[in-house]
């Protein structure tokens, strides 16, 4: 036997004392909820797509579209027509001060606002522009443009506007370090493996289109110098940028060809990389990268590779009214897992036919090649699952945990080609855990902190470390597979989790924003192991969600607690995070709490006509403190979700596990050899 604006407290405030609750725990219901289900069921089923997934448009910020615009320049195609829709998209996110935020609400931040700018004045916008003049005024007052980020200063070499030596050097023979060093491409994450690749070709080349105009007037007293940070002498930090100058001379007085064989391996690398995918890693920075190193290594612009670039790029491409915007990947087996459990949860005949289309479409989407995970586990069967349509290489821990959820809810886990995909996925994941007891997002034990500060590294993505969501969410599968509290794995995965719990109760969320994300997965996790939900650190939990609960009855939290954690469970309520607290509270057994029936009732009468949610604010997580996400189908999906658990857990007279419907899971659905 082998055993995943209404009523908010201002930014800045502390909202809550985090106290345990002195809420009383009499019976409270909601009412509406049986309609609201049905009208969100329909709206879910009569977005399904022919073959049996969903995709919702995943949003990031206006990165995206002024990157697009800089790409485009590099070709001096600035002036067409998508990089004229997208610069009027910037103007209508622009913030009343001048400035572009990284997330709704959010604080001008000065990488986005100088790549917003340059964008705009490359497609035509005059210097003496209310909306330029106001985002010039921004930038200089955040410090100006020597202060930009390491991937928008490549952006800025690339069309003239500073020299490559103001940019660390990206050596290509990275890619012939020995795979186990801990200096090597597979001691960084996934993504940001994806992205150094083709960009250590284009720093090698350096490749410049100085365009007619530039923005010397973003930098403070016309002084294009980097504005580096200062560290101790003896840091690592000091010894990478040391390093980087030597690398820098080293690039100057270097014969050509004892730089071949690095380009030639990154080469290589890269296009091994473009089979079974949706461009390398199947996200938007890669992408770029791809288009300039394909150009610099003498690619004909109608290169059948050069095509399938560009191509991957389009395929991101969304046209509405007179704007175009960029998505950074797209979601469909994320989507789809999650909506298809949601479907599941409600239990009800007429959702039958959506779930098991949807698990036919989930089961077509299992990887069965290898990919980078395999220098760190070799000897394990290739299996898992993306989260784009193609990302071969890049099987990732969360969707392969979701998706598997979402098969065992289909009631499929009888039928041998389920069964044996199932079997191959939980070998998987518990091969996949780290040394510390949780798991990350696509690799083991990817937590080297020196590579942290190699000046490359200011994207706060380098490594791909534990995480308190992903953990519980392989845990929730396992107990949906009856893996009991005492396997070792879980055993494992419970330790870290109770090392990783915050003072007030809750979790850190790394892939959702944030607190209440992480709260509520690791409850519902515990609970479908059968964790006893009165263990004190589970109660404060409980508590914590309680208490964060706002006066409109929902639950909101904004991206900005990534920056400060004093913020904890404060923000804009909305629809996926009042959802997300209401499964954690029903997972504790609160499901006939006064706090479950207020925050069921705000989702009950928040509710749009046509049985979906408004949410403007990003509840999903990139890159913490750098990039976030909006999901749209979270605001659906989630809710739906809670209802559900909600309904079944009133009717029932008691907390079910997540999803644990006797209807749909066999009794021990676990893979036997």
């Amino acid at each position: 036997m082998i055993a995943n604006k209404e009523g908010g407290a201002p930014h800045g405030t502390a909202a809550h004392s985090f106290a345990r609750s002195t809420m009383p725990r009499e019976t409270a219901l909601a009412g509406g909820h049986d309609a609201a289900l049905d009208r969100t069921r329909g709206w879910l089923r009569d977005r399904q797509q022919a073959d049996g997934h969903w995709v919702g448009e995943l949003e990031g910020d206006t990165i995206l579209e002024s990157e697009t615009v800089l790409l485009m320049a590099f070709f001096g195609r600035e002036r067409e027509g998508v990089c004229l829709r997208s610069a009027r998209y910037l103007l209508e996110h622009q913030l009343p001060e001048g400035g572009w935020p990284n997330y709704p609400g959010g604080p001008a931040d000065l990488s986005t606002s100088v790549k917003g700018y340059f964008a705009l004045k490359l497609t035509g916008t005059p210097v003496d522009h209310p909306e330029m003049a106001k985002a010039r005024e921004a930038v200089l007052k955040m410090g100006g443009a020597g202060g930009c980020n390491s991937f928008t200063r490549f952006y800025l070499a690339l069309l003239g506007q500073i020299r490559y030596d103001e940019c660390p050097t990206v050596p290509p023979e990275l890619t012939l370090i020995p795979k186990h060093w801990g200096f090597s491409l597979y001691a960084m994450s996934s993504w940001t493996r994806t992205i150094v690749v083709p960009l250590s070709i284009v720093s090698h080349f350096k490749p410049v289109r100085k365009p007619p105009v530039g923005i010397d007037e973003l930098f403070v007293d016309g002084v294009k110098r980097w504005t580096r940070p200062k560290h101790p002498l003896l840091s690592w930090s000091r010894f990478f940028l040391a390093a980087d100058r030597g690398l820098k001379w080293f690039d100057r007085l270097a014969p050509a060809a004892l730089r071949r064989r690095g380009v030639k391996a990154a080469h290589r690398w890269m296009v091994e990389h473009f089979e079974d995918s949706d461009g390398v890693g199947a996200i938007y920075p890669p992408m770029v990268y791809t288009i300039l190193a394909l150009h610099c290594l003498g690619y004909e612009p109608d290169s059948q590779a050069v095509a399938w670039a560009w191509r991957q790029l389009e395929d991101l491409r969304i046209d509405e009214g007179d704007t175009t915007r960029f998505q950074p990947c797209v979601s469909p087996v994320w989507d789809t897992a999650i909506a298809a459990i949601a479907l599941s949860d409600a239990d009800e005949p007429a959702d039958e036919g959506a779930v098991e289309k949807a698990a036919e479409w989930l089961l077509s989407k299992e990887i069965r090649r290898g990919g980078d995970w395999q220098v760190r586990r070799p000897g394990i069967e290739p299996t898992g699952w993306h989260f784009q349509y193609a990302n071969g290489f890049y099987p990732d821990i969360d969707d392969t945990a979701m998706v598997l959820m979402a098969l065992l809810r289909a009631g499929k886990a009888d039928e041998p080609r389920y069964a044996a995909a199932i079997k191959r996925a939980v070998d998987w994941l518990l091969a996949m855990q780290n040394r510390d007891g949780g798991w990350a997002a696509f690799d083991v034990d990817i937590d080297n902190e020196v590579l942290t500060k190699v000046p490359f590294a200011d994207h706060n993505a380098m490594l791909d470390p534990s995480c308190a969501d992903i953990t519980a969410r392989v845990i929730e599968a396992l107990g949906d597979l009856n893996y009991p509290a005492d396997h070792p794995a879980v055993r494992k995965g419970l330790d870290y989790l109770w090392r990783t719990q915050e003072p007030e109760g809750c979790w850190y969320g790394r892939w959702g924003v944030n607190y209440v994300y992480g709260t509520w997965q690791v409850l519902q996790g515990l609970k479908a192991i059968g964790h006893p939900m009165d263990h004190p650190a589970l109660v404060r939990a409980a508590d914590w969600l309680e208490a964060t609960q706002q006066a409109c009855g929902g639950w909101g939290e904004t991206c900005r607690t990534y920056d400060d954690p004093s913020l904890k469970g404060t923000g804009n309520p909305t629809p996926s995070q009042t959802a997300w607290a209401v499964l954690g509270l029903i997972a504790a057994g609160r499901a006939t709490s006064p706090a479950v029936a207020r925050g069921i009732q705000h989702l009950v009468d928040t509710q749009a006509e046509d049985g979906s949610w408004d949410e403007a604010d990003f509840t999903g997580t990139g890159f913490p403190r750098v990039f976030y996400l909006r999901y749209h189908l979270y605001r659906v999906s989630f809710p739906l979700m809670a209802i559900a658990r909600y309904g079944q857990a009133v009717a029932r007279g008691r907390s079910l596990a997540p999803g644990a419907l006797a209807s749909r899971i066999p009794a021990d659905p676990r893979p036997t050899v």
